[in-house]
């Protein structure tokens, strides 16, 4: 009853106002400390990996990078034939004012369709990539302007710029929607958990509070570790799944310890019981988040680094919430509710009995398999989990590219007609070459070379342009391919540069660099470096799950089970997107277009926050568990007693992270689908199978055994004398 997570929370009951006050300055200091400093957003050199990185890198030294491209599409209303004359003055007219722009590096001449039904104006942008969806509205205004002045012709936009704008934009809404949805129904389920308006708000407002000043913090942290873009949704989405559970987990406990003392315990002392026991689960298992989401940092990933910051961040601040915010909303509650009873009490009405915790007739039914036959409840599970594994045998990466974002994005659609019209515009491969100045010749004959070999080539079309840098160290060379980039076609075409046209050529130039990037290039290249992350990542995350779980429980085989549990979910929930999404058989029910593939960044993110949200059960349940041996009960009923007793709050804690995750595929951005799904699925499987059928079997065949080393469980176990404040084990029949 003196460990810190116990003083932090007695500091914060004894001197309640003082703590709330705290906890509301220090959100508006967060909110104001990251409005101040801005966001500091990841630039292009922060996403290159491989290949394609290293190309990008060698032609951004030399001035001779890929500038961002805006397409504006001139076309007939009508939708017949193109008044050539007409369409010239328009191109003409739209030229004359983007030149103009200074978002604008330049204007290329106007390119007929080969149907002659379509003009093509290209723009090109000054500046970074990254920054380029900003100048956007810019050029959108001056095509407006242009066609006002043209109403029989068809004035449309599109481009990686107007693209990723749109992405923003729909992202934007449909995490709104997501939150419109989320809120109500976390609220409704808090309601049934506790009976009351007061109790189901107070989850609920310290999780929206955590969320805004991890918001904050998120802001400043990025000055340090860039922020991709993803940092904010991550926020939301795992904020306020941890910051709900966290405050549930101990605000339960206390309900618990007041439904058991019978109004003989202050409420001080009520805080300060479930500070010392589920207080010291939520720092466990938060630390467990963190730990294992720092894993992600392996990645060498901007991505991913983003990602895990977010995370760390929301997640620290929850675990603060509930450590000083909750201990004095909840001794101010109390307060107000023994007001209350003693005016009752008075009047000679009863007192209102405080719902306690514990299990009910469901819980026994589904502990019942486990106590009574656990080599066959074991058996059974996990060949039902394997089973839900297998698909896993099919799994097909691959990095979402622009062509599998949603057709309701405007700028998409104007994409569809563009590579309908400009089939030979589809796809653009940029070979860099980097070379002793002295070789210039021989570079620039190389990639010659290469452009004659391309032409005789039908996975390549169009002309081809060399580029070569002031100082002649560095020359690109830009070829055409008339197939969509998430095409097989597409990448057969990087291949034959990669592997045949250049290590024939520039590969033969002593002491020269070469490399092909462009956005097929990056869609290989992405998952091909997240493949060579990958057993570095899960190995440190393997190893960081087993030191916590031995570090919370002083037990190996708990380890060493703990690890095993959360790898059998996390497959069994990964082969359960495999299942749905690379099939067509879910389209209609959940709203998507499949891909037949995963997303590149799903897996990965998946075991890892899995496996640290995995420990909010694990944490809270086993220690539950270890509670009752501790106080002497034998292993068996410690088992039982220990997992019906925390189901009332295992089962909100997944119903709670279920709405949150499953909001997210209501999401258009198939990524973010693919992700709130499985991370759903994840949370079901983990909470309703795994604690509840395999974890009881395997303790109960494990028997003391699953205490190993821990010397205190022992001596509990073996003592003649039990602890009085023990409850009486409740088996099941």
């Amino acid at each position: 009853m003196n460990s810190l997570t116990v003083r932090v929370a007695r500091w914060s009951a004894r001197h309640p106002w003082r703590a709330i006050v705290g906890w509301l300055v220090f959100v508006v200091l967060c909110l104001g400390a990251g409005s101040a400093v801005g966001t500091n957003s990841a630039k292009t050199a922060d996403y290159r990996v491989g290949e394609a990185g290293r190309a990008e890198a060698l032609a951004a030294e030399a001035h001779l990078e890929r500038r961002s491209a805006e397409q504006v599409l001139i076309s007939s209303r009508s939708g017949g034939a193109l008044d050539q004359e007409a369409a010239r003055a328009a191109a003409k007219d739209l030229t004359d004012r983007l030149r103009r722009l200074p978002e604008v590096a330049g204007v290329a001449d106007p390119l007929p369709s080969g149907d002659r039904r379509t003009l093509m104006v290209e723009v090109t942008l000054k500046g970074e990539e990254r920054d380029a969806k900003d100048k956007v509205d810019a050029l959108l205004a001056q095509t407006a302007a242009v066609q006002k002045s043209h109403p029989g012709l068809l004035l449309e936009e599109t481009g990686s710029p107007s693209v990723s704008k749109g992405v923003d934009q729909q992202r934007s809404d449909d995490l709104a929607l997501s939150e419109a949805i989320t809120l109500p129904v976390t609220l409704l389920t808090l309601l049934v958990v506790f009976g009351s308006v007061t109790m189901a708000g107070v989850p609920l407002l310290l999780a929206l509070s955590s969320i805004a000043a991890a918001v904050g913090l998120s802001m400043v942290v990025s000055h340090v570790s860039p922020d991709a873009g993803v940092g904010t949704n991550v926020i939301l989405m795992i904020g306020l799944a941890v910051g709900v559970d966290y405050t549930l987990f101990h605000l339960k406990r206390e309900r618990e310890e007041r439904a058991r003392s019978g109004g003989r315990l202050s409420s001080e002392a009520l805080v300060e019981l479930a500070a010392a026991t589920s207080g010291r689960a939520v720092v466990v298992s938060g630390f467990a988040v963190v730990a294992s989401t720092a894993t992600l940092y392996l990645a060498s990933d901007v991505i991913f680094s983003s990602l895990a910051t977010g995370t760390i961040v929301v997640v620290l601040v929850a675990v603060a919430s509930s450590l000083t915010a909750l201990p004095a909303l909840l001794v101010k509650l109390g307060r107000r509710a023994e007001r209350r009873a003693s005016r009752r009490a008075e009047r000679g009405k009863p007192v209102r009995r405080v719902r306690g915790q514990g299990g009910g007739r469901m819980w026994d039914a589904l502990l019942r398999p486990a106590a009574r036959h656990p080599l066959a409840t074991l058996c059974v599970s996990v060949l039902a989990l394997l089973a839900l594994v297998l698909p896993l045998a099919g799994l097909k990466i691959t990095e979402m590219s622009r062509d599998t974002h949603s057709r309701e994005i405007p700028a998409m659609r104007v994409y569809d007609r563009l590579n309908e019209a400009f089939p030979e515009q589809r796809v653009t491969h940029q070979v860099v070459v980097r070379a002793d100045a002295s070789r210039s010749a021989e570079v620039t004959a190389a990639l010659r070379q290469v452009a004659r070999r391309a032409e005789a080539d039908p996975l390549f079309t169009g002309a081809s342009r060399i580029r070569t840098s002031a100082d002649e160290r560095t020359s690109t060379l830009e070829l055409k391919v008339p197939y969509l980039g998430d095409s097989e076609e597409a990448y057969d075409s990087l291949d034959r540069l990669r592997d045949d046209f250049l290590p024939a050529t520039a590969g033969r130039i002593t002491g020269a660099e070469y490399g092909v990037s462009g956005d097929v290039a990056r869609y290989a290249d992405y998952p091909a470096h997240q493949n060579g992350k990958l057993p570095l990542v899960l190995g440190a995350l393997l190893l960081v799950t087993f030191a916590m779980t031995v570090y919370a429980f002083r037990s190996v085989v708990l380890g060493l089970l703990g690890v095993a549990l959360n790898l059998l979910s996390a497959a069994a929930a990964l082969g359960l997107l495999v299942l749905v999404f690379q099939g067509t058989w879910a389209e209609g029910l959940l709203g998507f277009e499949s891909t037949g593939s995963i997303g590149s960044r799903v897996p990965l993110f998946l075991f890892v926050i899995l496996f640290g949200l995995s420990m909010d059960y694990q944490v809270f349940v086993v220690s539950r568990i270890r509670e009752a041996a501790l106080a002497g009960v034998p292993t068996r009923q410690a088992v039982l007693d220990g997992i019906r007793s925390s189901a009332s709050v295992v089962t909100s804690a997944a119903v709670v992270m279920t709405t949150v995750f499953a909001g997210f595929v209501f999401l258009h951005i198939i990524e973010m689908k693919q992700i709130g799904f499985v991370l759903a699925a994840a949370v079901l499987i983990d909470a309703f199978v795994v604690r509840v059928m395999v974890l009881p079997a395997a303790m109960l065949l494990l028997g003391e055994r699953s205490w190993w080393p821990s010397r205190a469980v022992r001596r509990a176990l073996a003592g003649p004398e039990k602890s009085p404040s023990c409850r009486p084990a409740v088996d099941v029949r």
